[in-house]
């Protein structure tokens, strides 16, 4: 995977195509690990002979701590001044998940081993987000999230044919060692992004804010007197609601 230095314009300077190489591997890798806990979780617990009720609880649970886990994710993300660190934790705690879930399937572990995968929904998407925005800068943020999604995309795919080859040859099981297992090159493109790189001001969306430790962002009771906001909130999360069984 190469990377190629888009314009920046008045952003600010350009990062080094070695952290925006590293941004990619992080992009694919992620993907990969995430694609693990799409069908395959449904399909493996199916196999360890749990009943459909339970699978299906341990996952809405773990939608809904993804989506409970937005706000205090994105205010977390916003004070720190360490994006990579969130990254790091959030593809740990995956990792984590995968070997619970592959040496433990019993319902206690599973359902604590999925709230934990859901809760970084919270921060690690924005967090990758934050530090594409601290390198790039504004004016070239639509490109780079265009190759953002481009490189997840193909992550996705790439890990998901792989471990559907793994689960057919090998095991269910095997597919969780290999999401735990892509967290290691995942680590490895993250130290490439080197963190003088990233702009700690516009990683917040505050572009001229670099020195202070706390960055300017915006309370609670600004948020809701927004009424854009409060319908877009409103839609996601209908929209990522259980549906009913009798709508099924």
């Amino acid at each position: 995977m190469t990377a190629t230095t888009p314009s920046f314009g008045a952003a600010g300077p350009a990062p080094s195509n070695t952290s925006l190489g590293g941004l990619d591997g992080v992009n694919f890798f992620i993907a990969g690990m995430l694609a693990g806990f799409g069908p395959y979780v449904a399909a493996y617990l199916a196999d360890q002979g749990w009943p459909p009720q339970n699978i299906g609880f341990v996952l809405t649970a773990s939608g809904l701590a993804g989506l409970l886990s937005q706000v205090p994710g994105g205010e977390l993300l916003d004070m720190s001044r360490s994006k990579r660190a969130f990254v790091a934790a959030g593809a740990a705690i995956v990792a984590i998940s995968a070997i619970i879930i592959s040496f433990q399937p019993s319902f206690p572990l599973v359902f604590t081993a999925l709230m934990l995968q859901g809760i970084t929904g919270g921060f690690l998407g924005p967090a990758i987000a934050s530090i594409s925005l601290g390198l790039v800068g504004h004016a070239a943020l639509p490109e780079r999230l265009g190759r953002n999604q481009r490189l997840g995309s193909t992550g996705s795919l790439v890990a998901a044919a792989v471990m559907g080859l793994i689960g057919d040859v090998l095991s269910y099981q095997a597919i969780f060692l290999t999401v735990a297992a892509l967290a290691l090159p995942l680590f490895v493109a993250l130290a490439r992004i080197r963190a003088t790189d990233i702009h700690f001001g516009r990683a917040c969306g505050a572009p001229h804010h670099q020195m202070s430790s706390q960055p300017a962002t915006a309370s609670r009771r600004s948020l809701r007197k927004s009424s854009g906001l409060l319908t877009f909130a409103t839609c996601l999360f209908l929209f990522n609601s259980p549906m009913p069984h009798c709508c099924r």
